[in-house]
């Protein structure tokens, strides 16, 4: 079993740390740590899991996290990687979500949240507590005179807002850091936490923390900044052309998350593997020779977007998006049911047409291989058949007169055609017979 910091030097999710002696220390000493999450949304999504899979590792070491739920800070908006002001939320939109989000950390989390006397376990925090509490003159006595205009201008969050005339940033915006500063000070007084982490365009945010810890209480507190997941374009990770990739089951399905890892590009599985699963070293280090020697089978996609399913949805849901994801390309595609079919086939085009023609010429295979824009002619249809590239539920079609009838459907009512390997086309049959 290895030490914690060999585990976090393998996995690569140490990007900065405040001083070298802080490695040594999650190894000999047990250490409260915190990681805030601002509900700027009504889920979690994949650009979280880093994050808070991280505070899991530090719970199973036998350290004490602290998940940090903004419900004052997200009244502001953390300007960290942004290019433009955020849309202020109002207080009853902010505590919706928080409470979904609060539900998500927990399960993620995976250890009791308990705020109890003895310091043991995970703890499931609201800043809005606190904040909301401390009067406007207080703050900037107690706070605000710690820091100057000048250093805070400099930080990379605030300077790449100034930088850019045309959007700017509100003094609402540029104080965020103070009220994070605040977040770590408190948490410093009153569960003794030494450490706060974060992905790295969070390093401003944590350094005035331990700043503000060291004029006012004289001690030093400590930082930890993990890598910034993006894509090989460098564009956000959990951004699709569809929208983002969401925790929350409703928002997002499990197939949709299983489908969105198994598309993982070979150059970014083996980070993922490290930084969003919990399999061993060796196990990530085989996966890895397996993308390099046939990166074809994706092997290393499918244990991933298992792994990151079963952890975010549990073992049922990430048993039937397995199911899912494999029937689409096979005739198990039969055994689906309504749900999971119409998830597994969502990302295909579709098309509506009247139940009457099941079994009749205009449900003729090669007439829908152009009604669909699966080919382009008639002749293309053909050829397509004759050359044994088309598909009727995963079946091979070589007959150029067949037809889709009532004893091809799925579910009662649906067909998925397919041209080539990928190409699909889902057709659902309406209306009485």
């Amino acid at each position: 079993m290895p030490l914690l910091s060999e585990d976090l030097a393998f996995r690569g999710l140490v990007h900065q740390v405040t001083d070298q002696e802080l490695l040594g220390r999650l190894d000999r000493s047990r250490i409260c740590a915190y990681i805030g999450f601002d509900p700027t949304a009504d889920s979690l999504h994949v650009g979280h899991l880093l994050q808070v899979l991280l505070l899991r590792r530090l719970a199973e070491a036998g350290h004490r996290p602290i998940a940090l739920a903004g419900g004052g800070t997200g009244l502001v908006g953390d300007p960290s990687g942004r290019s433009e002001e955020r849309v202020l939320l109002d207080e009853d939109r902010l505590r919706s979500n928080l409470g979904r989000i609060q539900i998500q950390l927990e399960r993620l989390l995976a250890t009791p949240v308990s705020g109890s006397a003895d310091g043991s376990g995970a703890l499931l925090l609201d800043n809005s507590e606190w904040l909301g509490s401390i009067g406007l003159l207080e703050f900037l006595r107690e706070v605000g005179k710690h820091f100057g205009v000048g250093e805070m201008i400099a930080k990379e969050s605030v300077r790449s807002r100034l930088d850019r005339p045309d959007q700017g940033m509100s003094f609402t915006e540029f104080s965020y850091m103070l009220l994070q500063a605040y977040d770590f000070l408190y948490l410093y007084d009153h569960y003794g936490c030494r450490l706060q982490m974060g992905a790295s365009d969070q390093w401003g945010n944590i350094t005035m923390g331990m700043e503000l810890i060291r004029k006012v209480r004289g001690e030093q507190a400590s930082g930890l900044t993990t890598p910034l997941i993006v894509k090989p374009d460098g564009t956000k990770f959990g951004k699709t052309a569809s929208g983002t990739i969401w925790l929350d089951a409703e928002k997002t399905s499990p197939y949709l998350l299983y489908q969105f890892f198994v598309r993982t590009e070979d150059s970014m599985v083996a980070s993922l593997l490290r930084w969003l699963t919990f399999l061993d070293h060796e196990e990530i280090l085989d996966l890895d020779a397996a993308t390099e020697q046939r990166p074809d089978l994706r092997e290393a996609q499918r244990v991933l977007a298992r792994h990151v399913c079963t952890l975010v949805h549990g073992p049922r849901e990430a048993d039937r998006a397995e199911r899912a994801s494999n029937a689409l390309y096979s005739e198990a595609v039969f055994e689906l049911d309504e749900r999971t079919l119409v998830e597994a086939s969502s990302e295909a085009p579709a098309t509506e047409l009247p139940r009457a023609d099941l079994g009749t010429s205009r449900a003729s295979v090669a007439g829908l291989l152009v009604a669909t824009g699966l080919v382009t002619s008639a002749t293309k249809a053909r050829s397509a058949l004759s050359q044994g590239g088309v598909y009727l539920n995963n079946r091979r079609v070589h007959d150029q007169e067949a037809v889709v009838g009532p004893e091809d459907l799925l579910c009662g009512r649906y067909a998925l055609l397919r041209r080539g390997k990928r190409d699909y086309h889902l057709l659902r049959f309406v209306g009485d017979s």
